[in-house]
């Protein structure tokens, strides 16, 4: 562990063709980029192969980053339930490579990602994306917005921990007394 003010997120967008993540070190209480791509599934063979790459690119990007912390971005409700279901099959091969890891993993809605990094819970793909090359001042906006996704959901996940404007005020520590009752006597 790098400590709390030195961590290093990994962002995953799980999906059955492609796989996008991202990673980002904090230090202090900034986020730096570090890298994001996207793993192409296409070629990886039936839905079962597909849940064994997943499972496998997940614990190699573990090892190569060495994350603190796993953000990853659950399947959204959509009208196709086999949709859903391979999705939900996907973010729970890589869930499962994060466990077992014993790396600590959060869960965030594809419209809570959004609204952290662009203020707007319906913004679309290409505006994440642009927000995301501006606030790191990368070159170019990546060919694959999975990319970019999994980068979001890091990003995400950074600001629940450091709320944007930081706050410090005695809502905090009420809040942390009521969640532990037992903690303070």
């Amino acid at each position: 562990m790098h400590g709390k003010t030195d961590r290093i997120i990994l962002g995953i967008d799980p999906g059955t063709n492609l796989m996008g993540y991202g990673v980002i070190h904090e230090t202090g209480n900034k986020p730096a980029f570090v890298e994001m791509d996207a793993i192409d599934l296409k070629k990886s063979g039936d839905h079962y192969m597909k849940l064994r790459k997943i499972y496998e690119c997940t614990l190699a990007l573990i090892e190569k980053y060495l994350p603190d912390e796993v953000a990853i971005e659950s399947p959204f409700f959509g009208r196709n339930v086999q949709s859903m279901l391979k999705l939900g099959r996907a973010q729970g091969v890589a869930i499962a490579a994060v466990i077992s890891r014993d790396l600590p993993v959060f869960e965030y809605a594809p419209r809570k990602i959004k609204l952290a990094i662009t203020s707007t819970g319906d913004a679309s793909k290409e505006q994440v994306a642009r927000m995301l090359v501006r606030m790191f001042d990368l070159d170019t906006i990546p060919k694959n917005l999975d990319a970019t996704d999994g980068l979001a959901a890091a990003v995400c996940h950074f600001y629940q921990r450091e709320p944007i404007g930081g706050s410090t005020s005695v809502k905090s520590w009420e809040s942390y007394i009521k969640k532990n009752p037992g903690r303070v006597k």
